[in-house]
């Protein structure tokens, strides 16, 4: 376990507020549950995001922000309403060592540190048309949309504990239901009401318009072998056996300019506001850094 204690020697509170967000971002664990080698790199991690805060806090930009207690308080209860009750959410913030209080004061450093970047984020440059044309040009494949296929299934699970999902039964029964699909598409939806064990089955198994990855490995390589109405044998995969109807086809298609505009403008006024943020950040570390004489 972490010495939690030497590592906050001399700090204020709200820094293991930062120790405790890194280790959860970083490793999805609380504090105590670091090995040495996870700790440390908490702490690199938790000394540069409280560093670039308190900057902030001290910056002009930060008298120009007001953060109502109601915001500091909603805060705080959502993180509170993820535990059980207040003693467990009490007990687990003193084994990350906070408390309430400590806990409050640096959701309220957050929050004003947030309100500063949304602040900065205001100066960035605003993207017009020709941006996004020219980003659009440069990056065509990106908006090449995938081929997409209407598909239907029909399921008829295994379970060795049921005599009638045994094994050899169930490819029987998938085998007799094939034999009516096949040649007849039209009627699949209504032997999927009829016999398929899937939720989808209340809607005549209907699966919906699908790119190739969205199902088993097995299962987008039959539907992909599939021609307009034709009905794949049946799929053998760890839930059972599947039949497949490839109701129609959609081709790979271009997204055009005017579709992907609106995109394509919040990307890149996101990508603008962020660089700007970190600019301003850059600059503001480098005005406290004391120039070193040759």
């Amino acid at each position: 376990m972490p010495n939690l204690s030497f590592a906050v020697m001399g700090k204020p509170p709200a820094y293991r507020y930062h120790l405790l967000r890194n280790a959860l971002e970083t490793f999805q664990k609380n504090l105590p549950n670091l090995d040495e080698q996870e700790f440390n790199r908490v702490c690199q991690r938790a000394d540069r995001s409280f560093q670039l805060e308190s900057l902030a806090l001290q910056s002009p930009e930060a008298s120009q922000i007001l953060i109502q207690p109601e915001r500091v308080d909603m805060a705080l209860q959502e993180i509170a309403d993820r535990y059980p009750n207040d003693e467990d959410f009490t007990i687990d913030l003193s084994q990350n060592g906070l408390t309430p209080d400590t806990l409050r004061q640096a959701l309220q450093r957050e929050l004003l540190f947030d309100g500063i970047l949304q602040k900065v984020a205001a100066r960035s440059i605003t993207i017009n048309d020709i941006d996004v044309q020219l980003y659009y040009e440069m990056n065509r494949s990106r908006f090449l949309q995938p081929e997409t296929r209407l598909v239907r299934q029909i399921l008829i699970t295994v379970n060795n504990d049921y005599p009638e999902n045994q094994y050899d039964t169930v490819l029987q029964r998938i085998r007799k239901i094939a034999a009516q699909a096949t040649g007849n598409a039209k009627q699949f939806g209504k032997l999927a009401r009829q016999y398929s064990e899937c939720p989808t089955a209340m809607e005549g198994g209907k699966l919906g318009n699908l790119p190739y990855g969205k199902l088993y490995p097995k299962l987008d390589a039959a539907l992909f072998a599939l021609s307009a109405g034709q009905v794949s044998a049946p799929i053998e995969t760890e839930l059972g056996f599947h039949l497949l109807l490839c109701e129609h086809i959609y081709p790979a298609q271009q997204v055009s300019l005017t579709q992907a505009k609106p995109q394509i403008r919040a990307l890149l006024q996101e990508r603008a506001q962020r660089n700007c943020q970190k600019a301003w950040l850059k600059q503001l570390e480098a005005s406290t850094t004391p120039e070193v004489s040759p």
